[in-house]
């Protein structure tokens, strides 16, 4: 019989220090600019540039783990629920000379039948509709007016404990307590799913989140 997740209990959080690694520095856009071509893509941190400050971040296996969870999470949502979707992962946001972020996971959703099928040019295209980052050490980037200014119209963010939900609002963004994507999906299912793919493994809480979900879909 399968596991029915309806769990509000959290996830215990991740030791500090053993999630990521963080360096910031100070430094104009151009410098970044620098730094970003002289790093090219094939590498394993992401680079967050917002205000005048750069932090270069290396996700460890904590991180990982949790970001690509929450991803498989909103997948398996999209698909029950019947939504469209782009998976853009960490493609690179940039608006020119404020703000740069390579989230840990990104969505099109209700605007995914205007970038399907093609490759996403921001200076034309909407961005994602749906970030999601994992922040589980203290980063020195203020990602709320990072992901504002870019125009993110929902901001997921999990410190490996909480997960909060923001809607862009008036260029602000305003904590909510459902996704307006997923509003007939509380968000402690995400915590359930979480527990249950620690307990039983993530092919049983996968199954079990679809479960639930054709079960409590209205």
């Amino acid at each position: 019989m399968n596991t029915r997740l309806t769990s509000t209990t959290v996830p215990a959080k991740a030791a500090p220090g053993l999630a990521e690694k963080r360096v910031s520095l100070p430094i104009t856009w151009d410098g970044f600019e620098t730094i970003w071509d002289v790093l090219g893509n094939n590498r394993a941190a992401q680079l967050t540039y917002y205000n005048g400050i750069l932090e270069i971040m290396t996700p460890l296996e904590p991180h990982e783990n949790a970001s690509g969870l929450i991803g498989q999470f909103i997948e398996i949502a999209t698909e029950e629920f019947n939504l469209t979707i782009k998976t853009m992962g960490s493609t690179r946001l940039n608006r020119s000379p404020l703000a740069n972020a390579e989230p840990d996971q990104g969505y099109y959703i209700a605007n995914e039948p205007r970038v399907r099928g093609k490759q996403v040019n921001l200076n034309i295209d909407p961005p994602p509709d749906l970030v999601v980052e994992v922040d589980i050490t203290n980063t020195d980037i203020d990602k709320n007016s990072l992901y504002a200014a870019l125009g993110i119209p929902e901001f997921w963010r999990y410190d490996g404990q909480t997960l909060r939900i923001y809607q862009l609002q008036n260029s602000k963004y305003k904590e909510v307590s459902v996704s307006p994507t997923f509003p007939n999906m509380p968000k402690e299912q995400l915590y359930s799913f979480l527990r249950d793919c620690a307990q039983n493994g993530e092919t049983a809480a996968k199954r079990n989140l679809r479960v639930w979900l054709r079960e409590n879909m209205e």
